[in-house]
This record gives C-alpha cells, structure tokens and sequence, in this order.
C-alpha cells in the first residue's frame, strides 16, 4: 500500500488554545483518525482484528513535524499511508493539509508492533498480510 488514503477533519474549539491555534497533541487524534479510517476503506475492521483474530495494533514510536499551525474551523484533509508493512511491523506515515489551498502543516510517522491480547509480539494472520501488501511469510503465526 504505497497510495495516500484521504479523510477530512474540522478543528473544534476545544482542540485549540485561546489565540485559535491547535493544541500539537491533537495531531496524533487525527493521524488515528487517518489511520483507522484507511484501514476501514481497505476492508479491516479494528474492533474484529482485536476480538476475532486477537491482533492488537500497539504504537511504540511516534514523530510529527509541525510546519504551521493549523487553526479553529479549519477544515484538515489527514493523508495516510503505509509506508513499511512486515509480518509483526507496520509503519505509517501522514500528512496534514489544509484542504481549503492544500498547504502541508505537518508531517508525522507512527511504528506498530503487532500484539496479542497479553502485549506479547504476534504475526499478522495471512489474510491481513495480503491487505497490507505483505510478501515475507515471516514467522509462523501457528508458532506465537
């Protein structure tokens, strides 16, 4: 999966601070926002990995860039993309635009480990890796 999935977001007043300007932990909300949304439009479902298949998506590392501010009522377009897909890894990376001129005013990236219900690190079953593009059998998921 190397094209961008696109969602739109409107900035609240309450994600920013009294001068308008968005609070910078409100960006890691939207990156989720663009995360579970492009995993949705690619046929998976969060809640069924965790209750079906015992697959928890656990984020270890996290970056943003922040370019410029983004303000109240600004209307956001959150790109999200994968950018590396392993059997127990996924990386995504995200832009964030303002959608009325498509100015860029953040750049982010979150690391997943792939776990099960007790945090212990699992494969993704194989009909996820399809999904997510992933040609490495990695290590057997009968073996967790």
């Amino acid at each position: 999966m190397t094209d961008f999935h696109e969602t739109t977001v409107r900035v609240r007043y309450a994600e920013t601070d009294q001068m308008g300007v968005v609070y910078h932990a409100n960006h890691y909300v939207w990156f989720e926002i663009g995360r579970t949304e492009m995993l949705r439009s690619a046929g998976i479902n969060y809640k069924e990995m965790e209750t079906r298949d015992d697959c928890f998506i656990v984020v270890v590392e996290s970056s943003c860039r922040y370019l410029r501010p983004a303000r109240y009522d600004d209307v956001l377009r959150i790109r999200t993309r994968i950018t590396d897909a392993k059997p127990r890894i996924l990386r995504f990376g995200y832009e964030l635009l303002k959608d009325s001129d498509g100015e860029l005013l953040a750049t982010g990236e979150t690391v997943h480990v792939i776990c099960d219900k007790l945090g212990r690190p699992k494969s993704l079953p194989p009909r996820y890796r399809r999904l997510f593009g992933i040609t490495n059998p990695g290590p057997d998921p009968t073996m967790n």
